[in-house]
Parts: structure tokens; C-alpha cells; sequence
């Protein structure tokens, strides 16, 4: 497994995950992982915001309920290939053997398909969406999408710094040209590209992990 390593940034809690090897080999890596210190930057900002207002973070380390209650989470392509990147080529031992087990009998219904054990087994390169759901107050009852019971409780999303983050990774689809990217920003176009996380075949990405091990 290639040695990753967090860079301090000026914010202590918003820190760029570093794969300094892989980011050479792989250009489209250190794109996402950018786009990524951005949103993550925006939603320290906010979450700070809030606890400024006397709000407390409910969302802690050994909470997944919003993994099992979200049907509908959106996931874009290049954040597709951070994935599954991640899972072939950084994840080793038990815990990569028990997730191809899960991947090879996944099934819509079921929770997100990273969910392992109560915890994300992909956190480092989750999609934004999963990053900027945060929930203040109480934790989520069992089986409660507080976005729907106690909409004021939900964070709001980053959306200047989604965008931001949508503009550094556009040429990575093709989208040079600095006009044409602030287009496609400004009206939103970059969403048609994503799918739903649980609908996507995650069967065939246990097979590519196990023909990378071959």
C-alpha cells in the first residue's frame, strides 16, 4: 500500500489527504483530491458557523445512519474512479476481502455498499455528498433522514465551494476552456453527470479487484 500522508493547511480542520506517489502516476488523483481540500475547507467553515450559533455537531465517528437511510446518493465519475482506485489498489488484508464479498452481493436495497462494520471503509475519498451531510442537535433516531423530519438540524450545502471544486475538475471531462467551465458552473450542468451511488454495479468492481490481485 502506497504511504499516504495529511498536509496541514491553515485550517486544522479541514487537511489535504496526500498520496504523494500515486498522485504522480495518476494526474486525475491530485484533481480530486483538490476538489476535495476545497469542499472539506467549506464545510469547516460552516460547521464552525453554526457552532458559533450555539449548535452542537451531533454527527460523530460510529454513526451511519445516514448511509443506511440515503437512497439517493449522487456520485460523480471522476469521484467513481477515486473509489474504486482506492478499494483495488490502497485497501490490503481482511478488510479488502470482506468488502469484495460485499460488493460481489450487493443489492440496491441494501445500505451504501462501503458501509462496513458501522464505518465507511472508502472515508478518505467519500463524495461530497456523503462530505457535506453533518446534522446538529441530537443524532438521527434509527432509520431517520433528518433531511426530511428536521430540515433546520442539516447543514446547508457548500455551494460556493462545491463549485469551486466542480471548476478545478471540469478539464478532467474534456472542459478546458476557463469561459466555458464558468458555464457550465454558473448553471449547474456538471449534475447531469452524476448516478446514484447504490444503483451503480458494484459487482463488476469486486471483479476488477480481484483480476487486479491476479
Amino acid at each position: 500500500m502506497t504511504k499516504s500522508k495529511t498536509v496541514k493547511t491553515s485550517s486544522s480542520k479541514a487537511r489535504r489527504l496526500s498520496f504523494p506517489d500515486e498522485e504522480k502516476k495518476h494526474p486525475w488523483l491530485k484533481v480530486l483530491l483538490e476538489a476535495y481540500h476545497i469542499v472539506d475547507k467549506g464545510i469547516a467553515k460552516a460547521i464552525e458557523e453554526e457552532i458559533k450559533k450555539g449548535k452542537n455537531l451531533a454527527c460523530a465517528k460510529g454513526c451511519s445512519s445516514c448511509c443506511k437511510t440515503h437512497e439517493d446518493i449522487p456520485v460523480y465519475p471522476l469521484e467513481l474512479i477515486g473509489i474504486t482506485w482506492y478499494v483495488t489498489e490502497e485497501m490490503k488484508g481482511a478488510e479488502r476481502e470482506l468488502l469484495m464479498e460485499q460488493l460481489e452481493s450487493y443489492k440496491k436495497e441494501d445500505p451504501c455498499p462501503f458501509l462496513m462494520e458501522g464505518a465507511c471503509s472508502v472515508h478518505p475519498v467519500r463524495p461530497m455528498a456523503c462530505r457535506q451531510f453533518n446534522v446538529f442537535g441530537k443524532p438521527c433516531e434509527e432509520g431517520e433522514d433528518p433531511f426530511y423530519t428536521r430540515r433546520h438540524d442539516v447543514m446547508n450545502p457548500v455551494k460556493k465551494y462545491v463549485d469551486q471544486a466542480f471548476f478545478i475538475m471540469l478539464p478532467f471531462y474534456g472542459v478546458e476552456k476557463e469561459s466555458a467551465r464558468i458555464k457550465i458552473v454558473e448553471a449547474g450542468a456538471f449534475h447531469k453527470m452524476a448516478k446514484e451511488l447504490r444503483s451503480c454495479n458494484w459487482k463488476s468492481l469486486a471483479e476488477k479487484m480481484k483480476k487486479f490481485d491476479i
